[in-house]
């Protein structure tokens, strides 16, 4: 509004036009006049007035006409309309309102009230504009800054809210109508933040303490905003709770700008993994809890071997490509580890990368300590297979150290020290394999696990070999057959037994190929010997349980005679007793269909497990092999020595051949010969041998044997 307001008279009457003039003029108005409708409109056009005086009764258009008809100009709905009029009826009046007028003076009117009722008129119209600006800056306010506001009344469930309240919650509402329901205003609510948020209103309703929450809202195009809410509760002097007031706020963009910069701080760009200040943040949580749980917790730094020549020679964007590659087979590893205890409210695995070519892996709630080197060999296995980027083929492999949470270090600096010292450990072993940090390590642990990475690497350097023992028939007294025993012959070690490493390979999940190379080896040798004139040498090969569990197990052992060029039917394949009754029914179909194939079988260790008699006539076997337990003791009147000729005896009463293992003396031998035992096997007549030897021993037996029979 000016300084000085315009004054529009409109009025066909001249004598009032001046009379109207004088009482404004003294009010403190500019005036300007019309004597018409029409000249009042183009008054209007020309200059907006901040006030109008208008006359009813005009030639022409009347002051009816002529209000309604300024109420549609620009600026025109907002300015003060008094309409001068002597009708004083009620319809005159009621049409006068209609037509938009403000207010309305009957004619004769007095000056000084006249200029009384404008002044009140200005004043009035004044605070309508300022409450209209200030309202359209609220509202204004509110939409830059995204923050609504609303109003809920308890008693009546009237729910008013602010224009940005609806933007906000995504309503397409009336413009003129800002009220909804209470039940409909948090319909808009995410459905799974909805009871938390119904829940906490209430609550603050019932306590009177203000409610603050962060939640989410749905959007009519289907995406999903993250709004703060605020409210407090009005209450009256009773005590009673009258109303809930409340603010909302769009921090969607600020949640987003939020989450950037916690992403930059703690992870890293390449590979989008936890970076080193979030792994330590990890690290240090995880020893607390374990102070109050004593949980088994371990950290793997991975170093990839010799990375820095992919960088030098094919340059840092493959390098990156390669580490992307990296992170993403960490990544699979740890997800897909059966070797880790899951905990139920915590994520057991952080891996996360240091910097450069090295990466941490953070496992808790372990089963054990050796849990930690099942996950670390998963890792290497998958690190190592080949990489295929931009058309090139390399080959990435990674020494691995492993500290133990608090065994090896109170504090993330200790542990990451210890752990980069066994890093550096196992690339003195020659890369591609891991070490636990040992220094405060029990040794037997150590010597384990030492064991067990050996052992890994053990068939791809060839360092397992078979012995034979012979198997001789107790009333010839010549050799029938052999049994093919493994035995690792470990470049530092020494011979390892059997005893050592198979139960540590059954453990891991490494007797399976190491049965499959026994197979193929035996195999391989029963063909050597036949073409030696050894023909009738029969070996026999111990099955695992492992393998004999394998659903495959038929059709790989046939794919290895196939392979090799054996006859079956110089083959024996050793089934220990515990094993085939462990699925006995299984072990029946597996038996006929290596029957049928043409091996001889045999139950090996019998007399440790829990055989049923109607099993044992149902498996198509040939030979029952006592095990050395119960030959041990023979020559005294002991339980374990009449095992042992009750196990003949039934085996006889079913037909099938008997051998004795663990034969080491005279009076085990001679027991066993009038009990009819048919074969034995062990260091009385031989210890197992190299093939080169038992051939040797064979031809020697032979020998001696033609030397000695009488000529004819």
């Amino acid at each position: 509004m000016n300084a000085t307001p315009l004054a529009l008279i409109v009025d066909d009457d001249i004598t009032l036009r001046v009379l109207a003039r004088e009482a404004l003029e003294q009010a403190g108005c500019r005036v300007e006049d019309a004597a018409t409708g029409q000249e009042a409109l183009d008054a209007f056009q020309r200059e907006t007035p901040d006030i109008i005086l208008l006359d009813v009764v005009m030639p022409g258009m009347d002051g009816f006409a002529t209000c309604a008809a300024l109420r549609k100009l620009p600026c025109g709905a907002s300015v003060p309309i008094l309409i001068m009029t002597g009708l004083d009826d009620v319809k005159s009046i009621t049409t006068a309102y209609d037509a938009g007028a403000t207010d309305f003076v009957t004619k004769p009117w007095n000056a000084l009230v006249l200029s009384h009722r404008v002044r009140y008129m200005l004043r009035a119209s004044q605070a309508v504009t300022e409450l209209l600006e200030r309202e359209m800056s609220l509202a204004e306010a509110q939409r830059i800054a995204r923050l609504g506001n609303w109003r809920w009344n308890l008693a009546t469930n009237r729910f008013i809210a602010s224009t940005e309240t609806f933007r906000i919650l995504g309503i397409h509402a009336d413009p003129y109508s800002t009220t909804l329901s209470f039940e409909e205003f948090v319909s808009h609510i995410h459905e799974a933040d909805r009871p938390a948020v119904e829940a906490g209103i209430r609550q603050a309703i019932a306590t009177g303490a203000p409610f603050r929450q962060d939640h989410r809202v749905h959007m009519p195009t289907g995406d999903t905003r993250i709004v703060h809410h605020y409210a407090e509760v009005a209450f009256e002097q009773g005590g009673a709770a009258t109303s809930v007031v409340g603010t909302i706020q769009d921090i969607t963009d600020q949640k987003k700008a939020e989450a950037q910069i916690h992403f930059l701080s703690n992870y890293d760009r390449l590979t989008q993994l936890p970076n080193r200040q979030l792994f330590q943040d990890r690290v240090t949580q995880a020893l607390a809890i374990q102070k109050r749980h004593d949980t088994n917790d371990a950290i793997l730094l991975v170093n990839l071997d010799r990375f820095q020549r992919f960088n030098d020679t094919l340059g840092p964007k493959y390098g990156d490509a390669i580490l992307r590659e990296v992170a993403e087979r960490l990544l699979h590893c740890v997800r897909q580890s059966d070797s880790v205890g899951w905990h139920e409210d915590q994520e057991p695995v952080t891996l996360s990368r240091l910097g450069g070519d090295e990466f941490t892996v953070l496992l808790t709630h372990l089963a054990s300590a050796q849990s930690a080197a099942k996950v670390t060999q998963r890792i290497l296995e998958s690190l190592r297979e080949p990489y295929h980027i931009d058309g090139r083929q390399v080959v990435v492999t990674a020494s691995i150290g492993i500290a133990l949470l608090r065994q090896d270090g109170d504090d993330v600096d200790t542990l990451l020290r210890n752990a980069d010292a066994a890093v550096q450990a196992a690339q003195e072993k020659g890369r591609n394999t891991y070490q636990f940090y040992s220094q405060s390590m029990n040794v037997a642990l150590a010597e384990r696990l030492s064991l067990e990475s050996d052992l890994r690497q053990a068939l791809e350097r060839s360092e397992f070999v078979l012995y034979y023992q012979p198997q001789v028939d107790i009333r010839r007294w010549e050799v029938v057959g052999v049994e093919a025993l493994i035995r690792w012959q470990h470049p530092v070690r020494g011979m390892v037994s059997p005893l050592t490493f198979i139960p540590l390979a059954e453990e891991v999940g490494l007797i399976d190929q190491i049965g499959q190379w026994v197979l193929r080896t035996a195999c391989a040798q029963q063909v050597a010997w036949r073409a030696y004139g050894l023909s009738e040498i029969s070996i026999a090969i111990n099955l695992s349980g492992v393998q004999f569990q394998q659903a495959d197990l038929v059709e790989s052992i046939r794919t290895i005679v196939r392979e090799t060029g054996a006859n079956p039917a110089g083959l024996e394949l050793e089934l220990t007793e515990s094993t085939a009754m462990h699925d006995a029914e299984n072990a029946v179909v597996v038996f006929q269909q290596l029957k049928a194939m043409g091996f001889s079988l045999s139950i090996d260790d019998f007399g440790t497990g829990y055989s049923s008699l109607a099993y044992l006539k149902r498996f198509p076997i040939d030979t029952i092999k006592i095990d050395r337990a119960f030959v041990k003791d023979l020559a005294s009147e002991s339980e374990q020595a009449a095992i042992a000729i009750a196990i003949i005896a039934m085996a006889h009463g079913l037909k099938l051949r008997v051998l004795a293992e663990g034969v080491e003396t005279q009076p085990q031998l001679d027991i066993l010969r009038n009990q009819g035992c048919d074969a034995i096997q062990g260091y009385f007549f031989s210890h197992p041998l190299p093939a080169d030897l038992v051939e040797q021993l064979i031809r020697d037996l032979r020998a001696k044997a033609t030397h000695e029979r009488p000529a004819a």
